[in-house]
Parts: C-alpha cells; sequence; structure tokens
C-alpha cells in the first residue's frame, strides 16, 4: 500500500527504518530497512539519533530522526511505517504529526496473508496475530483508520489524507 503512494506521489518520502531483526528474502539494506546489528541499535537509541523506537515481534525497530528532519525541511511528506508504540511515541514527541492506522478486514484476512507470505514461522505468525488483538485496541487513538481491504482503494484514501495534511 505504502509503495503504491510512492509510487504515484514522489514527493512523498518514505522514511526507512532501522531493525534488529534479519532480512527476508529479496530485502534490501537501506531500501527496506536498516539492519543492524543489537549493539549499534542500542548505540543509535543511547545517542538520541531514533526518533521513535520499540521492541516489536521480538527485534527492535526503530525511526532515524535526521531522515525525518531532512525530509521535512524540504517540504516533503514523509510516511513512517510504525507500530502502535512508535505511533503512540511519535504523537508525544510530533503532536502535530498525522497518525494513521491501517487495519486489516478481519483477524482471518490477516492470518491468511501473515500465512500466504511464507517469511515467518507458525510461531512467528502467532505471535503476530496475538499482538495484533492489542494492537487494534490503540486505533482509537489514531487520527485516521483506513481498512486495508483493497490495496488500491486504502493506498488511495492514504494519498487523499496526506495530500489534506
Amino acid at each position: 500500500m505504502v509503495n503504491k503512494v510512492i509510487a504515484s506521489h514522489p514527493e512523498v518520502v518514505h522514511s526507512v527504518s532501522c531493525t534488529t531483526r534479519a532480512p527476508r528474502p529479496g530485502e534490501i539494506d537501506g531500501i527496506d530497512y536498516h539492519f543492524v546489528d543489537d549493539e549499534a541499535f542500542r548505540g543509535l537509541v543511547s545517542s538520541g539519533a531514533l526518533l521513535e523506537w520499540a521492541k516489536v515481534h521480538g527485534a527492535c525497530y526503530g525511526t532515524p530522526e535526521s531522515q525525518v528532519d531532512s525530509a521535512l525541511a524540504a517540504h516533503h511528506p514523509v510516511i513512517l511505517e510504525i507500530d502502535v508504540q512508535g505511533g503512540i511515541a511519535i504523537r508525544e514527541k510530533r503532536p502535530d504529526a498525522l497518525l494513521v492506522f491501517i487495519e486489516p478486514p478481519s483477524m482471518e484476512e490477516l492470518e491468511r496473508r501473515l500465512r500466504g507470505r511464507g517469511t515467518e514461522t507458525p510461531l512467528e505468525i502467532e505471535r503476530r496475530l496475538g499482538n495484533a488483538i492489542s494492537e487494534m485496541e490503540m486505533a482509537p487513538l489514531y487520527d485516521v483508520r483506513i481498512v486495508n481491504d483493497d490495496a488500491d482503494r486504502a493506498a488511495d484514501e492514504l494519498a487523499r489524507c496526506i495530500a489534506q495534511a
């Protein structure tokens, strides 16, 4: 969905998060994520280089603040693909940010998509599904909710939100 927005709106910048998890097949360092080890991630946290960070699904994820600030300084809207913990942290640090909660059409569909990706073990899928239940409870804290039932429609809705922000 985010890729569709970026493709049709080149002015929008996609912030590339740092993570301690291993790359999935086909993921490219610096494009999909900045893949770092635990020590490097701790260094980013302790130096204050991350706008937000959280441990999610057993790995650490964080948003480099300099990336976001340079895009905003150039008057580009920025998309951060982050979990609900990160969203709440962004709300605290950047109260003017537009928080958009992307939700699956159903838990059954979320499970089908996770299993269809073939990138997680059955145990990881169960953990993600369990986490999704508590994440859905955070949706009312967001400014906008978009149901990702159709990627093109949801991407159009996200693009409209960005344009209006």
